[in-house]
């Protein structure tokens, strides 16, 4: 790198300072850094882990795990809704559902990150809502942060899904494919 200056016969290239010579390596190498932080963890740690069998979320306990042969490989933090314990019964009740189900579909540009959708409702859930003449809800899904400023306060992230930080998101999204069964325990 030379800047063009002007001499007593023209434009000549005069010689770059050493400082900005490093600058701009630091600043590339720290560019370098920033982009492996912030892309590469969830890939890495799920290769670290391997395949998980099952997922499992503990509503007190306020933990997501992921499971290869029954022993936890991976554990998080979750955020629920504003009205977390027992069991979802009907569309905006603030509850995070219970029970067995799998994990379905996967929405990659979600605005909330990354987003897993679990299999809620199943048909007893959505008949017995219906006898009540209420909806089940639908649309519960593990995700991440829309706001990443969320992770430093205790407000809940969600209206019945399960919140994760971005970074346990990439790590689920990486490791877990679409049909492993979660449990969401009381």
């Amino acid at each position: 790198m030379s800047e063009l200056v002007l001499d007593s016969i023209g434009w000549v290239a005069a010689p770059t300072p050493h400082w900005l010579k490093r600058s701009v390596k630091v600043a590339a190498a720290l560019f370098v850094v920033w982009a492996m932080l912030s892309y590469l963890p969830g890939p890495v740690m799920a290769l670290v882990i391997g395949p998980v069998d099952k997922v499992l979320v503990d509503k007190s306990a306020r933990t997501i795990s992921l499971l290869r042969d029954g022993k936890a490989v991976f554990k998080a933090d979750i955020s629920l809704g504003k009205n977390p314990t027992g069991q979802k019964l009907r569309e905006g009740d603030q509850r995070t559902p219970e029970g067995k189900y799998k994990l379905i579909w996967g929405n990659e540009a979600s605005t909330h990150h990354k987003a897993l959708l679990v299999s809620y409702p199943n048909k007893a859930q959505a008949s017995r809502a219906a006898a009540k003449g209420d909806a089940a809800g639908g649309g519960i899904m593990i995700h991440g942060q829309r706001q990443w400023w969320r992770i430093f306060t205790r407000s809940p992230l969600t209206n019945g899904c399960i919140g994760v930080s971005n970074l346990a998101m990439d790590v689920i999204w990486s490791a877990v494919e679409l049909g492993t069964p979660i449990e969401i325990r009381p």
